[in-house]
């Protein structure tokens, strides 16, 4: 140990000497860990002071000092020292509460274990991705997955819940048997998840995707995400072979996760009133035994206690639905891609409805009918073309000789409404709602419920009485469920 290090091992209470101090020195030893932790997370110029007293403590408490190596992976560290592994395992769920005195110099080994998974999550740096940097931050993110007490991909995933990895104390450090204070971030799991998503996401912006694409095994640790999807999207065109193959296997995995939460919410929403002018189907599992029962009590035989049934009753499934014609038109934009993702696969579960004619169209400065594909999400949004410029007026003459009966069309046009011809595109929009057909603007059915509308359009709308949707898209399953069942 050099003389600096022996120096800090000193001030900070090594040795057998320390004795009644030992509790406050590793106090000390613990928060010069978590200064270090800040500094390097806020300011990307290194500490040279907190450097040599991390490291100081590091050796003093028998750690490898390639935990303070910003270049060195936790899987490096794990292979050089195996025996770390079980540690890193819920190393961030709370700890069940032990009688007696806390150990101390257990919540110093954390911190520095802590500490190192933190790092090379979040201080994610700056320029160029190669596909090798990536791979290590996904190997890394997997690492801080298992210290939250969570499977490896599960929290990029969306998956993770407060409730599952903090209930009933949380899942404590296996092998390590330690408690006291710790980073316990399980509490932050719903925060957290979006959070990883985004820093993966932007490291694949400051990457060659293209790069990734064409190695099967890094393309399939990417998680799908609105922003993975959005680059993959616009680069469809240019890709081939491996790499193509491998985007449209991501942007599949995508849409049929999305597209399960989307299904479950359409289930839940509002149906039509039972259609009573329909004889119920006369099929046992629509047998309504408690009416039987009540409308026979007449026939009951006291001596033989028997009750003879004349007739029996049945309940009524049947639904009123009327055929409806749903139309979506939907901005192709670059600033509406989550918006038109979402509602891409929304048609397509409203196409598998019965009774339910759905149409889709797309547009920027041109107009493109996906009708034919407007079942399948997947196939639509391998052929839509994301564009800068946005026309509405060219969607307009699509979607007007569509509207054949007006009183049982629904149209639905998804845009930020930052048009080049407003005062057209919005008479045209105005004839549309007064024609008697159903018109329900949305400014944005994303996800987060965020997005801009333009004033201009929205004031018009709230005059027209077709107020803008804008905000979570279960506003739009209720709205689109309602009139279509």
């Amino acid at each position: 140990m050099t003389h600096q290090n022996a120096e800090h091992s000193s001030r900070f209470g090594a040795g057998s000497e320390a004795g009644a101090d030992v509790p406050d020195a590793n106090d000390n030893r613990r928060q010069v860990l978590y200064w270090r932790l800040l500094a390097r997370l806020f300011d990307h110029e290194e500490q040279p002071a907190l450097e040599s007293a991390s490291l100081a403590v590091v050796e003093d408490i028998g750690l490898p000092s390639a935990l303070l190596d910003p270049g060195a992976s936790v899987d490096s560290v794990v292979q050089r020292h195996p025996e770390l592994a079980p540690e890193f395992d819920g190393l961030m769920t709370p700890a069940p509460e032990e009688d007696g005195a806390r150990d101390r110099a257990a919540e110093v080994r954390r911190a520095a274990l802590a500490s190192k998974v933190l790092l090379n999550v979040f201080a994610s740096g700056s320029g160029t991705v190669t596909a090798e940097q990536l791979a290590r931050w996904q190997s890394d993110a997997e690492w801080f997955e298992r210290a939250l007490g969570c499977r490896p991909g599960e929290l990029r995933g969306g998956r993770g819940s407060a409730g599952r990895a903090g209930a009933g104390g949380g899942v404590s450090p296996t092998g390590t048997g330690v408690g006291g204070p710790a980073p316990d971030l399980s509490r932050l799991i719903p925060a957290i998840g979006p959070e990883l998503g985004s820093i993966e996401a932007g490291l694949v912006k400051r990457m060659h995707l293209r790069e990734v694409l064409a190695d099967p095994a890094l393309a399939a640790r990417l998680t799908p995400s609105m922003s993975l999807i959005e680059q993959l999207l616009r680069d469809k065109d240019n890709l081939s072979g491996v790499a193509l193959a491998n985007a449209k296997a991501l942007i599949r995995r995508y849409v049929d996760e999305v597209t399960e939460v989307l299904r479950t919410q359409v289930e839940k929403s509002t149906v039509g009133e039972l259609d009573r002018s329909v004889p119920p189907k006369r099929v046992f599992r629509n047998l309504d035994i408690d009416r039987t029962i009540w409308k026979n009590l007449t026939n009951w035989s006291p001596e033989e206690e028997r009750l003879y049934v004349d007739r029996l009753y049945y309940r009524h499934t049947s639904r009123k639905t009327t055929p409806q014609r749903l139309i979506v038109v939907v901005d192709q934009s670059g600033s509406m891609v989550d918006s038109m993702v979402n509602c891409t696969i929304l048609a397509s579960i409203f196409a598998g409805l019965p009774k339910v004619d759905v149409h889709l169209i797309a547009y920027d400065t041109q107009a493109l009918d996906l009708t034919p594909w407007a079942h399948d999400p997947f196939e639509t949004l391998l052929r839509t073309k994301l564009g800068g410029g946005t026309d509405g007026t060219v969607a307009m003459a699509l979607a007007q000789p569509k509207i054949a009966e007006p009183r049982n069309t629904v149209v639905v046009w998804i845009s930020d409404f930052y048009e080049w011809r407003h005062q057209e595109l919005f008479d045209s929009m105005a004839a549309v709602h007064r024609s008697g057909a159903k018109f329900i603007p949305v400014g944005s059915v994303t996800s987060s419920g965020r997005g801009s509308v333009n004033p201009w359009f929205r004031e018009r709308f709230k005059d027209l009485g077709a107020p803008v949707i804008s905000g979570h898209i279960k506003k739009l399953v209720h709205e689109l469920k309602t009139f279509l069942t």
